[in-house]
């Protein structure tokens, strides 16, 4: 009866388009493909066992149902033709008689596979293990989805990266600092007795894309997190995840045994510090048994943490890494550091941090570096971290959130990004030692690998502030699973998910996505610029703005922009950033003429009538670049314009709308930085080229006060 009861709610009629059902967007296929593909879904032979086999079969249910217009009927044997097999040689003794070699699939790998079994032709999914069988059957709706063929199906997929894990950076009072997509989905007040069915549906959505962690809470952590009456509401999250594969991990606050425990130091040497965190950790492992671990944020931006004592970042990782050994844990020790009192570049100090303690974590912590030596910014090259630290997992930090990309009304598909990164060539040991190889672990045999994305998620009903942001999450989660995928291949998936698989729609957007970024980087920080955004809200330009107590949080640091010229000079005769780059990538860094236009000004100060490879001056490719970057957002919205129609108008509706802020806002980077550097060069404007139609005291006036996205409401 409750089998009868939960198809039913599968039938359920679907919402409103309102973006809520991300890229599990099961709606009923063309009819000649629904014709094709429902000789191969005539019954399905799925147990429901255990609660992650449970989901995989009602995932299997319900996708069949939405997307053929009827599910399969249940079955324990093989009957005809068309059948679909579920399962693991262990669970499933149909399974067991298919002889599929699991040995190398790990706990999470699968596969799909055409075979025939007692003379008729059935598709096998299988896992070595029950989250296996679930990734498994997510692939395989994914192909149904995408409108690929069914038959003489031969797929084994094993995952490339460990542990790949969503940070949400969501405070306990329901904020979500650099969140655009509405509160905290946790809902801490109601929790543990209340357990929305939003969990369960987010649960679904990081496991259909191989997510296999969350981080609950804030990098800047409350230590309130770690009392009772909080763990109580984290094992109730745990609960709910646990069978789509999905381990929970907490952001703790390095200070908390002052200020929850009552101690007087937090020195990580302290026998009475380790004392209360072995038995906090073991108090935490009581209510959750597969609890993940620790992120820890710490002697940054004013957090709490181990130099506090005088000791080390090894010392205060290896605190936490011992407690957790025994139950399995891991620790998340997060690099991003740069000290108000160091008078180094800020993109050196993360290496000059670190790169000593190489060799002297433990074995269970995952040092975890953002993608550049900066933070998040359009662009900056991968952080020289990545290939000098052989003796240490390193975890690769990707910002999902578009704290620097416009929030959540400009389209940025940030899949270039993430791969322009992850393909990077660390030249650490000789050509091919990529970033991607670094971080999956195969460049210095380390078997533990870890990549984590800053989460975009709220409780707005699209979930990530707009249709286009969950693309973002989508292509994080597929890129943590293979970080050599290709992620035009990744949005094309996306899009005939979550929209249309109608050829003359999906063309043109994926068009428009893959170029999103490169217009972003156009129109806000072109030619190796960067933070040249607003002061706190990092809404819009401020490339003037020193109105923050430091140096190193004011854009003139970073462009050094004067009337001789523009640029940091991070070479040899200047802050020498580029020599912590191994020694090929470090020579053509510190080489002007080999420095990629794109990074030229974040590692030369140039003069404004330096020379480029185009024959142009530096001014005139700087104001060709903020110009470019606008029109190519107005060719997005002259594209969509033309999309009417193939779509919901709902979506259609607000897809239009925030294209026509991205372009307002696109024009106002473009206007607002040309004047302000106008002004400092002195310069007129190059001919062709329109004047920006406000004076720079105009641009300079603006101020914002309620701006989204802030940590504290």
């Amino acid at each position: 009866m409750a089998l009868m009861l939960a198809a039913m709610s599968w039938m359920a009629p679907a919402h409103a388009e309102d973006g809520y059902e991300l890229w599990l967007r099961y709606h009923p296929l063309a009819a000649e493909q629904i014709q094709r593909d429902r000789s191969h879904a005539s019954q399905l032979i799925a147990d429901a066992a255990t609660p992650t086999r449970a989901a995989a079969r009602a995932e299997l249910l319900r996708g069949l149902h939405g997307l053929l217009g009827a599910a399969p009927p249940v079955s324990d044997s093989v009957t005809r033709d068309g059948a679909i097999i579920a399962g693991t040689p262990a669970s499933s003794p149909l399974v067991a008689q298919l002889h599929v070699d699991t040995s190398g699939l790990g706990k999470d790998g699968y596969v799909i596979r055409s075979v025939t079994l007692h003379g008729h032709a059935v598709t096998a999914i299988v896992g070595h293990d029950d989250i296996g069988v679930l990734y498994g059957s997510f692939h395989f709706l994914r192909l149904l989805q995408t409108g690929q063929s069914i038959d003489h199906l031969d797929i084994t997929e094993v995952p490339r990266i460990k542990l790949r894990v969503l940070d949400h950076w969501d405070n306990l009072n329901g904020s979500v600092e650099r969140g655009y997509a509405g509160a905290s989905i946790w809902d801490w007040w109601k929790l543990p007795d209340w357990t929305s069915p939003r969990y369960t549906d987010y649960a679904r959505a990081n496991a259909s894309i191989g997510i296999n962690g969350v981080v609950l809470n804030n990098v800047n952590a409350d230590a309130l997190i770690l009392t009772p009456v909080y763990l109580k509401k984290v094992a109730a999250l745990a609960d709910v995840f646990r069978p789509y594969g999905i381990r929970v991990y907490l952001s703790v606050r390095f200070s908390a045994p002052i200020e929850i425990g009552g101690l007087k130091t937090a020195d990580p040497l302290d026998p009475a510090v380790k004392k209360w965190w072995r038995e906090k950790t073991d108090e935490i492992y009581k209510l959750v048994p597969d609890f993940g671990g620790f992120l820890v944020k710490a002697n940054s931006e004013g957090q709490p943490g181990p130099q506090d004592y005088q000791r080390t970042h090894a010392d205060g990782a290896n605190l936490f890494a011992d407690v957790l050994a025994p139950h399995g844990g891991v620790v998340m020790w997060r690099a991003f550091v740069y000290s108000q009192n160091s008078a180094d570049d800020r993109a050196k100090q993360a290496y000059g941090e670190f790169k000593p303690l190489d060799g002297r974590f433990r074995a269970n912590v995952l040092l975890q570096v953002k993608n550049g030596p900066i933070d998040f910014q359009p662009r900056e090259p991968f952080s020289p971290l990545f290939g000098a630290m052989p003796k240490t997992p390193l975890m690769m930090e990707f910002q999902i959130t578009k704290e620097y990309l416009g929030f959540a009304t400009h389209l940025v598909y940030l899949g270039p990004l993430y791969e322009e990164v992850l393909s990077s060539d660390t030249m650490a040991k000789g050509q091919g030692s990529t970033v991607a190889k670094v971080i999956d672990g195969t460049l210095d045999g380390h078997a533990l690998s870890g990549i984590a994305g800053v989460a975009n998620i709220g409780t707005d009903r699209d979930w990530c502030g707009s249709d286009f942001n969950q693309a973002n999450w989508y292509v994080f989660g597929r890129l943590a699973w293979d970080p050599t995928l290709s992620t035009r291949a990744i949005a094309e998936e996306w899009v005939r998910m979550t929209f249309s698989n109608d050829a003359a729609f999906v063309k043109p957007v994926v068009d428009m996505m893959m170029g999103s970024r490169e217009a972003a980087v156009d129109y806000m920080t072109p030619l190796g610029l960067a933070h040249l955004m607003g002061p706190g809200h990092h809404y819009g330009p401020a490339p003037w703005d020193k109105s923050l107590a430091r140096a190193d949080w004011q854009p003139p640091y970073y462009h050094r922009a004067d009337h001789q010229g523009i640029g940091f000079d991070r070479t040899r005769s200047g802050s020498d950033a580029a020599d912590q780059y191994a020694p090929p990538i470090a020579s053509r860094f510190n080489d002007v003429t080999q420095t990629p236009d794109t990074l030229l000004l974040w590692f030369h100060h140039l003069p404004w009538d330096y020379r480029m490879r185009s024959g142009n001056t530096l001014w005139y490719e700087l104001v060709a670049h903020y110009t470019h970057g606008v029109d190519d957002v107005r060719q997005m919205r002259e594209t969509w314009s033309h999309l009417d129609g193939y779509i919901d108008a709902d979506r259609y509706r607000k897809a239009a709308t925030f294209l026509a802020i991205q372009e307002r806002e696109a024009q106002w980077w473009r206007d607002a930085c040309i004047a302000y550097f106008q002004q400092i060069s002195g310069l007129p404007l190059p001919p062709g080229f329109a004047p920006p139609p406000h004076p720079l005291s105009y641009y300079e006036s603006l101020s914002f006060h309620y701006v989204p996205g802030q940590s504290s409401w």
